[in-house]
C-alpha cells in the first residue's frame, strides 16, 4: 500500500519550491569562479523523479548542461585559485569546513528532500546521507590543522632530511547519482583540508543536491575559483576531458569499473594521480555459530538499503547449510514484516524506486536468468507497475549457484540471492571467486574464526557481525577491479598530497 502523498505533483517548479522551504538551495545553473552561470550553448537537460517517471509530473527541472568550453574554464578559474589557496593555513581551511559542515546540518531536511526526489530514495535514507555527507566535513575540518610532514634522520651527520606534505594542485571529482551529497563531501572534504581546488561533475540523474552545495559552499565564504560544480548530461567527453587536462593533477571518481578503466587509460597521457572506488560484489556469509537474529537484521540492512543501489551492499549471501532454512525463513519473514515500498516522502516507506529503466532490466534478467538455472522465489520477485515504472519487489531468491549471473555480477538492485556452503574453506574461495573486492561481511562469534576470515577475504573493508560499516572514520576503498586509494579516515588526505624531500646540508 502508498499512504496519500504530501504535496501536489502539478507543475515541476512549483513542486519543487512547495516542499523545499530555503528555495535558495534550488539552482538550475553551474557554480563557476564563484558565480552562477547557464551553458555558453543554452543547452539544458531534464531533471526527473524517478519514482514518477515517464509521468508528465516527473519533471523537477531543466538544468544547464555544461560544455567542454565551459569545464575549461573552470578549470582555469581553479588553478588561478590554487595558487592563492595552496599558501592558507589548515586552521583556515578547517573553518571554512565546518561551516560547511553547519550549513549542511542547518538545512538537512531540505536537503534530504532534495534527495528523495531527484534520487527516489526514502526520505529517512536521505537524511541519513546528509548527516553522514555533512560528517566528512566535520571530519576534513579537524584533519586539515593536523597534515604534516617528517623530519628523517640522515647517514650523514652534517645533513638533515625533511618530507614536507604538500597539495597536490586542481582536483578533478566524477561522482554517481545513489549518494548525490555524500560521494561528493568524502572527496571535496579531504581536497579542501589537503589544500587543492576542485572542478567536480555530478551524475546528470541527480545534480540538483550537487548545485545545492554550490550554494552552500558561497555561503560558507569559499574563495572563488576554490569550488566549481558544474552539471552536464554529455559525461563521456567532460570525463575524458578532466582525465587529459594537464591541468588536472588528480581525478576522484566512483562508479563502475568499465568506467574506470577507460577514465585510467585517458588519464596515462599526464600520468596524474588518480583514486577509484569501483564495482563490488559484495559477499555476506552466515558462519554455522552466527547470531542467526542479527546476522538476518544485518542482511537486510546491508542488502536492501536504497533498494540495493549501493556499492557495498551484499551481492551474495552465504548461509551454512546447517542453519539455511532457519535464516532463509527469518529473513524472508524480516523483509515482508518491515518494508514498505512505495514514494520515498510518504510516511512509514522504507524503500523506493530503481534509478531509470536500465536498472530494473538488469534486475529482471538477474531473477529469469536465476529461475531459468534452478533457483526458487522466496519473497517477491515482481515489477510493481502499481507504484510506478521503476518499482521493483523486494525479492529473496533460493539455492542460487555460482553459475548463475547474480553470482557473477553485481545486481544493484532489491534482490537478495541465498546461496549455501558446508564448510568455511568453500566459502572462503567462493566469496573469493570475483574480480573486484571492494566491501565484504560475515557474521560469527568465534573470535578465532573472525580474524582468520577477516585475514582471507579479498576486499577493502569488512563489516563482521554488523551489516552497516559506513562513517566518516572508516578508510574507504576497495582491491582488485574495485580500484585503489581510501577516502575518509586518516588516510583520505593523502590521496591529495604530494611529499616533497628536502635535504639540508651543511650543518656543522
Amino acid at each position: 500500500m502508498i499512504s496519500r502523498r504530501l504535496y501536489s505533483t502539478t507543475g515541476s517548479a512549483g513542486r519543487l519550491a512547495s516542499v523545499i522551504k530555503n528555495v535558495d538551495l534550488l539552482k538550475t545553473k553551474s557554480y563557476i569562479n564563484g558565480a552562477w552561470v547557464a551553458s555558453s550553448t543554452n543547452k539544458k537537460f531534464d531533471v526527473n523523479d524517478p519514482a514518477l517517471y515517464p509521468k508528465p509530473d516527473s519533471k523537477l527541472a531543466s538544468v544547464s548542461s555544461m560544455t567542454l568550453q565551459d569545464f575549461e574554464r573552470a578549470i582555469d578559474h581553479a588553478r588561478v585559485a590554487f595558487d592563492e589557496f595552496k599558501q592558507t593555513s589548515g586552521r583556515y581551511r578547517s573553518n571554512l569546513l565546518l561551516q560547511l559542515y553547519e550549513l549542511m546540518i542547518e538545512n538537512k531536511n531540505d536537503l534530504a528532500t532534495l534527495i528523495t526526489l531527484e534520487n527516489g530514495k526514502p526520505y529517512a535514507d536521505a537524511l541519513g546521507e546528509v548527516n553522514y555527507a555533512a560528517s566528512f566535513f566535520q571530519w576534513f575540518a579537524e584533519e586539515a590543522p593536523r597534515i604534516s610532514g617528517d623530519i628523517i634522520p640522515s647517514a650523514d651527520a652534517s645533513k638533515r632530511i625533511f618530507a614536507l606534505k604538500q597539495p597536490i594542485g586542481v582536483c578533478g571529482i566524477l561522482t554517481p547519482w545513489n549518494f548525490p551529497l555524500a560521494m561528493i563531501t568524502r572527496k571535496l572534504g579531504a581536497a579542501i583540508a589537503a589544500g587543492c581546488t576542485t572542478v567536480i561533475k555530478p551524475a546528470s540523474e541527480t545534480p540538483l543536491s550537487a548545485l545545492s552545495l554550490g550554494y552552500l559552499v558561497e555561503k560558507a565564504g569559499f574563495p572563488k575559483g576554490v569550488v566549481n560544480i558544474l552539471a552536464t548530461d554529455d559525461t563521456a567527453a567532460i570525463g575524458k576531458l578532466l582525465c587529459e587536462s594537464p591541468i588536472i593533477k588528480k581525478v576522484s571518481f566512483t562508479g563502475s569499473t568499465k568506467v574506470g578503466k577507460l577514465l585510467m587509460n585517458q588519464s596515462s597521457s599526464t600520468l596524474k594521480k588518480l583514486s577509484f572506488e569501483l564495482g563490488g560484489n559484495a559477499p555476506f556469509i552466515v558462519f554455522e555459530d552466527a547470531d542467526i537474529e542479527k546476522a538476518v537484521a544485518g542482511a537486510v540492512t546491508s542488502k536492501f538499503r536504497s533498494s540495493g543501489q549501493t556499492c557495498i551492499c551484499a551481492n551474495r549471501i552465504f548461509v551454512h547449510e546447517s542453519i539455511y532454512d532457519e535464516f532463509a525463513t527469518k529473513f524472508v519473514n524480516k523483509v515482508k514484516k518491515d518494508s514498505l515500498l512505495g514514494y520515498g516522502l510518504n510516511k512509514g516507506v522504507t524503500h523506493g524506486p530503481l534509478i531509470h529503466d536500465r536498472s530494473m532490466q538488469k534486475v529482471v534478467s538477474h531473477i529469469e536468468d536465476a529461475v531459468s538455472k534452478g533457483a526458487s522465489i522466496l519473497c517477491g520477485g515482481s515489477k510493481r507497475p502499481d507504484l510506478g515504472t521503476n518499482f521493483h519487489e523486494l525479492t529473496i531468491l533460493g539455492d542460487v549457484t555460482p553459475d548463475m549471473l547474480i553470482f557473477q555480477e553485481e545486481t544493484f538492485g532489491p534482490v537478495a540471492p541465498l546461496i549455501k556452503f558446508s564448510s568455511d574453506q568453500e566459502v572462503i574461495k567462493l566469496a573469493n571467486d570475483t574480480e573486484v573486492g571492494l566491501a565484504g561481511y560475515f557474521y560469527s562469534t568465534n573470535v578465532s574464526k573472525v580474524f582468520k576470515v577477516a585475514e582471507e577475504l579479498e576486499v577493502g573493508m569488512l563489516g563482521v557481525n554488523t551489516g552497516a560499516i559506513s562513517e566518516a572514520a572508516l578508510p574507504f576503498g576497495g582491491v582488485q577491479e574495485s580500484g585503489f586509494g581510501r577516502e575518509g579516515s586518516k588516510f583520505g588526505v593523502d590521496d591529495y598530497m604530494v611529499i616533497k624531500g628536502i635535504v639540508l646540508g651543511d650543518i656543522v
